[in-house]
């Protein structure tokens, strides 16, 4: 074990051996205090505390009134100690009175460094804790071990102080020897006990007190007993007198309390039972040190005397001494210290004075008490400790007494400072209160922060406010020598307000003078000041006319006008603002708030609160902190808002601006979780989803001032409240009124959480489960199944009817649904699991698995069972990562015959990898299971129906039709069927659910976040500035109030609930677009290159789209019947489509699979014209105008992880055809591909493989056979590709226009603290100039803006940030789905990870000199390929959560495949991979063409990946060979 080298860690570890939990208090959740470093350490490694238990280690940030933190654990029985800097101790005084009668230990590093003050501890010393001290580093271990020793035996509380700084440069010491521990603890048992109060208070005297028992005291050998004048426990010197205030101080009653009285180790007549006192202490305290004497051969005393036997004179030293201790170890050197002794309090309270008599030499004569504090009074408390102490009574002669105060004192100068103090001493007049030393030091006293994630909500009022915004408590502002603590507190700030108003105040009365004065240069100066000074309290206006008014004062010149401009400020009325934390909703801090709500007066207070729902205390009933959100609105007379940015960024912004408007005390509550102030933005959106989704912070405003309106005063502006919100609304009849208001809202309101809820459900849906299975007599049989896609489910499902047929009674329930405590009970049990992310349960199977796993008296004996388990061989290739093949069967078959389970079957293992897939596995456990049951040969069996495929499904829909509208009414779920799900993508809708929230819903017994994401049929991707409006408008009213644009030119909505997917429909169709066909198993959107310079061949080129687009929409009419009737149930037509219910192309089963088209224009690939189904190559004629087609066929991204018979392809080359016959063309292609595409497999239903199968000539002959008078694929035509990204910035086309292309990270449209992107977009709509064009990159062109408007459009751009395209060329050549949270299918984060990946390779990039090199980047959160990853230069595709496949070598014009490169790497290798690459690449490409090499080419040419020439040879020759 590693030597400790630092009193922390002395500390620390002492604290963690002994304690069942440890408060850790921390300067802020991110930076480490001296303890909290080795606590993380000992937590990391899983050590186990003296009872062989993991300790408890709580963080807890200074202001959090930390010591809140440790009152119910010690109520509840724990062992609780607290590692602290001295800082919190002054502000937790009411705790530590109430503690004093607690076994809390403190332990205290005492600050600043390196000159600490020791007032902090002189001022709490009254509060009835034990106090002890060390000074060296073998002292901290030893003094911390005494500390929880005597907790423990005296029942009272201890603080341990010590000064960091003053053992620094000790040696190192060995580890704390566990057997002393032990020894200690065991033989200081305690006999103690505590009477009782009734009632548990936080800051009032409780009551409770330690008492002892005479019998509980042990006397050593040989010990006086009696002191003068009072019977005292065995063991202290007659000489010895203890002064008792201290320890008793914290219960000032009779010490007859008649009160009952408990303990744990003995009941004992009440006649003998007092309260412990400070002889009871010293006693104990001495029999600990004689104990760890014998053990350990070191020697402490109450007080320390060092220094010769016939000295002189003594030092006492209240304060480091390590600056002396050396010097006076050797006085030799120093012929006058040579008589000087030095005396240290080991033991400061209680205070036992008549020590310091018999510790040191008869021969002293004169004591200098040297005092390390702040001079707060005329004498300090130790000089009034030694005088009441030293008396010629108790000394036995005179002794003299000199004070002097202990500055900072450079080991250079220690001994002329002992001099000084000597000289003093000695003299015949000696100086009282002498200081030594400097009373300042260099002390690096660390200032507040703001912590970097905070400045979310700054920035906002920054972007509201601008340079009238004033922040009272600013953080590092310069506040005459105020301490930044008190700086940032409310009470300083509302005071800082009061004055500041009060300058206003006079200033506008100053105004008013200088208004009727006669020494301005013009007149017309008074007139500008009248008119402000009538209106200087009305913000508008005097804000309006603040400008006019100093531009007219700069012009006069005058005296006055300069007087008046030095305070120019004034003319504005400034947004006024406090900021705080969470902190203030403690007592401590919520006085401030209770000020500034008391005084009425106009301050705004924003509070931002960052404790993470998962990290709530509601099971402490002793941390009280306040709902302030609440607090203020019972107040009355405030405004107030509960607000979260990562969820609502425009409810933000108005409340916000509500706040300012409103003239009383305001206050917002702002929410932005995090676990450290580093932590990344994806971790505070996830927590703040939780948190809102489920009720705990609730988001809504409160306006008294709309009750003069006759509006309600309360909006809600989320779904769901929690109790305490509820119960108010119910007293102020709010809640009534906004159920009446918003029906909708009413049946998840007044839902109530908790894990009882979830027990409830569990047993209620066994319970109906049995009742059903009743009339049945055959043997039972439990089927548990935990999936993650499905399979497991299906599989278990299925096991359950064959059950049921075989005459079992079959009960088949998700692992997380089943009432753990019936699993003891059953008789056959049937595990069904499949396996997710890096061999781990999947979600509904973990509860299960965690009980089973750790459970080690649960008797399983009475069970038979067998598991089944559903994994993939290959999926983990590395030889290391094969123990994760169907790891959750094998360990649960290992748990549960370990637990006494009996097995009916041996494991089953089902591999993705065999034949059939899992099935071949299945299919030979299956016949051992009725085997082992019985039941193997029944006869008569009915036959299976064969599984609802998405062919039935479509055959079945009525053209498409299915139970959506009857599942769109029903309001009891916010899903639709299975069945309904398929059918809703034709309709461009998919069904979701939020993954970020899933687990904690589950937890809550509510189902998944349903939502619904809309994609619009937008051919071309061109939408005019009226449209985007009305799109923004949409993503506000019925989704997340964010827009994506997608990789297929379209816009996309996220988070629309059920009962808005109508309402948003229908939205969609008033702006003159649709959603048919937007996804599902027919043409998608028609993608076009988005080409800005050439504006007459895109708008050619468009009009082809267009056409390819409407030629081939499905005909069904149950679009318009299910999503656009209007009042009278008419439906409503869009674009004059016919309203038949036959499909002339597609007939009643549609295309086997997707199918996509899209138009590139040389030289730009910008729409990845090689990944599509048909890719169209557009050909320019002689005279310039579109000519016609190079058509592409079969290409497609979509591929499954280790299954090689899926892969991504690239179009094949099928010839030319003339511009006007392109939609036939198409359509033919399309029609082939409907009657000969595998309609059986869907992972191989795609046309590529169709392609394949088939050949390229024989499919283009069949394509041909239908071309009306006899068509056929012409020879291709040349053309050539430079690049498949967007050229970004301006361009100017042949006509003159001007166009923009915006860089659009992911294709996000939404507005953030730092970038109000959707607000500017919004805007530049507004000016209604030209057009929006979407790119098949996600990006935006502002399109066809004429020169006279260029002006306006710049400078509206430059306001909102959105001309900036300086960023890195990697960066902006990369692309990302959306993945995480909403697609179900995502196996790793995407869109929101990708950008922080390009950021920590920036850095290099910049550093080998290729930041603004273009390299094709691409990511995806599953290997569906939806942002085209296989086609970029380096991509990652999400294979589990965090762990990504590398791909390289794509062709940077988006022409050739990738390959695997690694498999299942995480971010470190991820980094490390990228960055050596990049040096090389930097080194070693050919810089010798037109252009340098390009990063793929170059992967290719080193050696470094094999290219890929055909989708199927995609899986041949990769880096990273699967390993067997």
């Amino acid at each position: 074990m590693a030597p400790v080298t630092a009193a922390g860690e002395a500390v620390a570890r002492i604290a963690y051996l002994l304690s069942d939990l440890v408060v850790s208090v921390q300067p802020s959740l991110q930076t480490d205090s001296i303890f909290s470093k080795p606590l993380k350490a000992l937590k990391a490694s899983k050590t186990s505390n003296l009872s062989s238990k993991t300790p408890e280690v709580v963080a807890v940030r200074e202001n959090e009134d930390p010591l809140l933190s440790a009152f119910h654990p010690v109520q509840t029985g724990h062992t609780v100690s607290v590692v602290t800097a001295s800082s919190v101790l002054l502000s937790s005084i009411p705790h530590l009175y109430r503690l004093a009668n607690h076994p809390v230990v403190v332990h205290v590093a005492l600050e600043p460094s390196p000159f600490p003050d020791y007032s902090v501890i002189s001022s709490i010393r009254q509060c009835g804790f034990t106090f002890l001290h060390s000074e060296t580093l073998q002292e901290a271990q030893d003094i911390a071990l005494t500390a929880h020793a005597l907790a423990l035996r005296s029942g009272k509380g201890v603080i341990h102080f010590f000064d960091p700084s003053n053992s620094a440069h000790d040696d190192a010491i060995s580890p704390e020897d566990v057997e002393i521990v032990r020894k200690l603890v065991d033989t200081t048992e305690s006999t103690t006990s505590h009477a009782h109060a009734d009632a548990q208070t936080l800051y009032t005297e409780s009551g409770r007190v330690a008492v002892t028992s005479e019998e509980g005291l042990i006397a050593p050998t040989g010990t006086q007993t009696i002191i003068s004048g009072e019977t005292t426990p065995s063991g202290i010197p007659s000489t010895v007198s203890v002064d008792t205030s201290s320890v008793g101080s914290s219960r000032r009653a009779s010490s007859t309390d008649s009160r009952a009285l408990s303990s744990s180790a003995t009941t004992v007549d009440a006649s003998s039972v007092r309260p412990v006192n400070a002889a009871d202490i010293f006693e104990w305290t001495a029999q600990i040190w004689s104990l760890l004497s014998k053990l350990a051969g070191r020697t402490y005393h109450a007080v320390e005397y060092t220094g010769p036997s016939d000295a002189k004179s003594a030092i006492f030293v209240f304060g480091s001494t390590g600056v002396f201790v050396d010097i006076l170890a050797d006085p030799t050197s120093h012929s006058e210290l040579e008589t000087i002794g030095l005396i240290t309090a080991r033991l400061y309270r209680p205070w036992t004075g008549s020590q310091i008599v018999s510790s040191i030499p008869t021969t002293v004569e004169k004591i200098a008490v040297l005092e390390q504090v702040r001079k707060t009074t005329r004498w300090g408390p130790s000089l009034m400790d030694i005088l009441s102490s030293v008396t010629p009574a108790t000394a036995g002669r005179a002794l003299k007494i000199v004070g002097y105060r202990l500055g900072y004192v450079e080991p250079s100068t220690a001994v002329q400072a002992l001099r000084g103090v000597v000289q003093n001493l000695t003299s015949e007049s000696p100086i009282q209160n002498l200081e030594i030393g400097n009373p300042t030091a260099p002390t690096a006293v660390a200032p507040l922060e703001q912590p970097h994630i905070e400045n979310a909500y700054l920035k906002i009022l920054h972007q509201l406010f601008g340079d009238r915004l004033y922040i009272a408590n600013q953080l590092g502002a310069n506040d005459a020598g105020i301490s930044s603590t008190i700086a940032a507190s409310p009470e300083y700030g509302f005071g800082s307000l009061i004055a500041r108003k009060e300058h206003r105040e006079r200033f506008i009365r100053e105004v008013e003078e200088a208004s009727k004065a006669t020494t301005f240069a013009t007149d017309v100066v008074k007139s500008w000041l009248t008119k402000w000074a009538l209106n200087a309290k009305d913000t508008v206006k005097s804000n309006k006319l603040a400008p006019d008014v100093i531009a007219r004062l700069a012009n006069d010149g005058s005296t006055l006008s300069r007087q008046l401009l030095g305070s120019k400020q004034l003319f504005f009325q400034e947004s006024q603002w406090l900021i705080g934390s969470d902190a203030w909703a403690y007592d401590l801090g919520n006085s401030g708030v209770h000020h500034v709500l008391a005084s009425g007066a106009n301050v705004n207070m924003l509070i931002i609160d960052s404790q993470p729902y998962s990290e709530r205390t509601a099971a402490d009933p002793t941390r009280r902190k306040k709902d302030i959100g609440l607090y203020a609105m019972n107040y009355g007379n405030a405004y107030v808002a509960s607000v979260a940015v990562y969820s609502s960024y425009t409810q933000v912004l108005q409340a916000m601006a509500e706040a300012e408007k409103f003239e009383g005390p305001s206050v917002v509550v702002a929410y932005l979780p995090y676990h450290q102030e580093n932590d990344s933005a994806l971790t505070v959106l996830q927590e703040t989803k939780k948190a809102v989704d489920l009720g705990y912070w609730p988001l809504y405003r409160w306006n008294p001032d709309n009750d003069d309106k006759g509006e309600p005063k309360f909006s809600l502006d989320s779904e769901r409240i929690k109790r305490e919100l509820e119960e108010f609304l119910r007293r102020d009849n709010q809640l009534s009124q906004l159920m009446n208001r918003q029906p909708k809202f009413s049946p998840v309101l007044s839902e109530s959480y908790g894990t009882e809820v979830r027990a409830l459900q569990k047993r209620k849906a066994k319970d109906s489960y049995e009742k059903l299975l009743e009339g049945l007599f055959g043997a039972p049989l439990t089927i548990l199944f935990a999936s993650d896609g499905g399979n497991a489910q299906n599989l278990a499902k299925r096991l359950g009817n064959r059950g049921r047929l075989r005459g079992l009674k079959t009960m088949v329930m998700a692992m997380d649904e089943y009432p753990l405590d019936d699993l003891a009970t059953e008789e056959n049990v049937v595990f069904i699991t499949s396996t997710a992310g890096q061999g781990e349960f999947p979600v509904n199977g973990r509860a299960l698995w965690e009980v089973v796993k750790n459970s080690g008296d649960l008797d399983l004996s009475s069970i038979n069972f067998s598991v089944f388990g559903l994994g993939d061989s290959h999926y983990w290739p590395r030889k290391e990562d094969k123990i994760y093949y169907n790891k959750p069967a094998k360990d649960l078959d290992a748990r549960v015959a370990f637990l006494g389970g009996r097995k009916l079957a041996d494991i089953g293992l089902g591999d993705d990898q065999d034949p059939d897939g899992f099935q071949t596995g299945y299919s030979e456990w299956e016949p051992r299971l009725w085997q082992a049951l019985g039941v193997d040969n029944v006869e008569g069996l009915a036959d299976e129906p064969p599984p609802l495929t998405n062919e039935d499904i479509k055959i079945e829909s009525n053209f498409l039709r299915g139970t959506i509208a009857e599942g769109l009414l029903d309001e009891s779920t916010g899903a639709i069927s299975a069945s309904d799900q398929q059918l809703t993508k034709f309709h461009g809708t998919y069904m979701q659910d939020d993954r970020d929230i899933r687990d904690e819903r589950k937890a809550q017994g509510l189902e998944p976040a349903y939502s619904f994401m809309i994609r619009c049929r937008l051919a071309g991707g061109v939408a005019t500035p009226s449209q985007w409006l009305q799109m923004d408008d949409i993503s506000s009213a019925f989704g997340n109030e964010t827009m994506k644009l997608t990789t297929r030119q379209t816009f996309q909505f996220h988070g629309v609930v059920k009962r808005n997917l109508r309402g948003a429909m229908r939205a969609i169709n008033k702006a003159l677009m649709t959603t048919i066909a937007a996804c599902g198993d027919v043409n998608r959107n028609v993608m076009c290159s988005s080409l800005p310079e050439l504006s007459f061949f895109h708008r050619e080129t468009h009009a082809v789209a267009q056409k390819i687009s409407d030629h081939l929409l499905p005909s069904t009419t149950a679009y318009h019947e299910i999503w656009l009737k209007d009042e009278d149930d008419k439906k409503i037509q869009v674009a004059g489509d016919a309203l038949v219910d036959h499909e002339p192309l597609y007939g009643p089963t549609y295309l086997p699979r997707k199918f996509k088209i899209t138009i590139a224009i040389p030289p730009h690939n910008d729409t990845d014209v090689y990944a599509h189904d048909i890719g169209l190559i557009a050909i320019k004629g002689a005279d310039g105008h579109l000519e016609g087609f190079n058509v592409l066929a079969g290409g497609g991204m979509g591929a499954t992880h280790n299954n090689k018979k899926t892969y991504p392809q690239t179009g094949r080359m099928f010839g030319y055809v003339a511009a006007d016959q392109a939609h036939i063309f198409c359509e033919k292609i399309m029609l082939v591909q409907r009657d000969f595409g595998d309609r059986k497999n869907r992972k191989h239903a795609r046309l590529k493989y169709t392609i394949d199968d088939m050949g390229v000539e024989v499919f283009k002959g069949k394509v041909e056979d239908l071309m009306p008078g006899g068509l056929k694929f012409a020879e291709p035509r040349p053309f050539q590709f430079a690049s498949n990204v967007d050229t970004f910035g301006w361009l100017k086309d042949e006509k003159g226009l001007n166009h923009f292309t915006f860089f659009i990270e992911n294709g996000r449209i939404e507005d953030t603290a730092e970038f109000a992107m959707r607000t500017g977009l919004r805007e530049l709509a507004k000016l209604d100039k030209g057009e929006f064009r979407l790119t098949g990159n996600q990006h935006l062109i502002i399109s066809n803006v004429k020169d006279e408007d260029l002006a306006e459009v710049k400078e509206l751009m430059a306001k909102y940030k959105l001309d900036n395209t300086n960023f890195s060329g990697m960066r902006l050549s990369s692309s990302a789905c959306v993945a995480f949270p909403t697609c179900g299918l995502a196996m790793a984060e995407s869109e929101r990870y990708l950008p922080v990946l390009i950021s920590k390779l920036e850095s290099t990039l910049e550093e080998v000199g290729l930041a603004q090199d273009s390299i094709v980047m691409r990511m995806t959160g599953c290997p569906n390929g939806c942002a085209r990853p296989w086609l970029a230069e380096a991509a990652f595709v999400g294979k589990a959560y965090g762990a990504y496949n590398m791909y390289l070598g794509g062709g940077y014009h988006g022409q050739r495949l990738n390959k695997l490169y690694r498999s299942s790497i995480k971010e470190d290798e991820i980094l490390d991979i990228m960055k050596g690459l990049l040096k090389r690449y930097a080194a070693e490409r050919n810089t010798e063409g037109a252009k340098p090499e390009r990063f793929g080419d170059w992967c290719i040419r080193a050696g470094v990946i094999k290219a890929t020439t055909d989708g199927r040879n995609f899986h041949e020759g990769v880096a990273e060979e699967d390993e067997e």
